[in-house]
């Protein structure tokens, strides 16, 4: 058991390491300069996670926070935005004669892979890796950049899924957690491919790095996993009052909540309402995504205030129960104790004795 949990840990920070270097190798070719090959020095970090991880933890995560994939974002988030600044991302035309060679390159690339089986294998692998790497060059930089988005969200999900489980938190709640993390990473790209595509958006700097912001910030919420735990709260919390018991008891619902009103659909509607609002842009989509966005919102507050009143009626229930009192309430506890007090029957006039 402890070689499978080792082994998952380092195959997940190994395709972690590998899908940055790859955004690391696109930066740089697209850039021009060599020196944004340094970006990968970011994977220092990485390999001294795993380390620490490995030492003190054997492999396992920690209970609250998972450092690989917070390590994973610091690695990768530098390289997607530089792409999405590059000011030739939205544009493919000037590529349209490589693509139009694209057909030429591939016959080429299997023409190289059946000679190389026949001879020189080694020198022919290493001309088929650079046709291969050639054909990977000619794709269209906006499908790239959408490409190297959707993977990473794609890791991010089969990464939490593939580490090791560590602290309290249980299958079930992983894959809760999991299920939880495929409607926020499509709820995320598509926030980011709706924005950025349009034009208006494009010339706007200012907007674009808005965008990046909270693109940014919407990713925080994956290092974390106290949406689904759920803490028991010991008998000395009531005791406290309503605020006390309030965060104890509903810990996981109320972390569910911030995630979505403070980190996703909250910036994600502020932003889709100045877009049409104040910059003019208004769309099918984006008006559908707003609303959306709305009523997820609402939605989550009026939770709030159903637990906030589920809370308050569970000490009130405890109240009563410690002061005796049925759970009806004082007055009907009260009517139910109530007895007439027996009087004497007085005698009628017919019956009293004559003198």
């Amino acid at each position: 058991m402890e070689g499978l949990v080792l082994f998952n840990a380092l195959v997940t920070r190994l395709l972690f390491f590998l899908h940055s270097l790859v955004g690391v190798w696109r930066v740089a070719e697209v850039k021009k300069e060599p020196r944004y090959g340094l970006l990968a020095l970011l994977n220092l970090l990485l390999f001294l996670e795993t380390a620490l991880t490995l030492k003190f933890k054997r492999g396992r995560g920690y209970k609250w926070f998972s450092p690989a994939i917070f390590v994973y974002l610091i690695n990768i988030v530098p390289s997607l935005w530089i792409l999405e600044l590059h000011h030739e991302n939205q544009y493919c035309s000037s590529q349209s004669e490589e693509m139009s060679q694209n057909t030429s390159s591939k016959e080429d690339f299997n023409q190289t892979l059946t000679s190389s089986e026949q001879t020189h294998g080694g020198d022919n692998i290493i001309e088929s890796a650079k046709v291969f790497v050639n054909n990977l060059s000619t794709v269209c930089e906006k499908d790239w950049t959408l490409g190297l988005h959707q993977t990473f969200l794609l890791m991010l999900i089969i990464g939490r899924w593939l580490l090791p489980i560590g602290g309290t938190i249980t299958r079930d709640q992983l894959s809760e957690l999991l299920l939880m993390f495929v409607g926020t990473a499509a709820d995320i790209l598509e926030f980011t491919s709706e924005t950025l595509a349009e034009e208006n958006v494009r010339n706007n700097p200012v907007l674009v790095y808005a965008i990046l912001c909270i693109w940014t910030w919407s990713m925080l919420q994956f290092p974390l996993d106290l949406a689904v735990q759920h803490v028991m709260c010991p008998l000395s919390v009531t005791a406290r009052g309503f605020p006390s018991l309030f965060l104890c008891q509903y810990s996981a619902d109320l972390w569910n909540i911030g995630i979505s009103v403070f980190i996703q659909d909250g910036p994600f509607l502020v932003l889709r309402v100045i877009l049409m609002t104040y910059f003019n842009v208004i769309n099918q989509m984006l008006v559908f995504f707003a609303v959306k966005n709305f009523l997820v919102v609402m939605l989550h507050l009026y939770r709030l205030v159903v637990l906030a009143l589920d809370v308050r009626a569970s000490l009130r229930r405890q109240e009563l129960a410690a002061s005796g009192v049925a759970p009806g309430g004082p007055e009907g506890g009260a009517k139910e104790g109530l007895a007439l007090p027996l009087r004497e029957p007085r005698p009628s006039a017919d019956s009293d004795p004559t003198p």
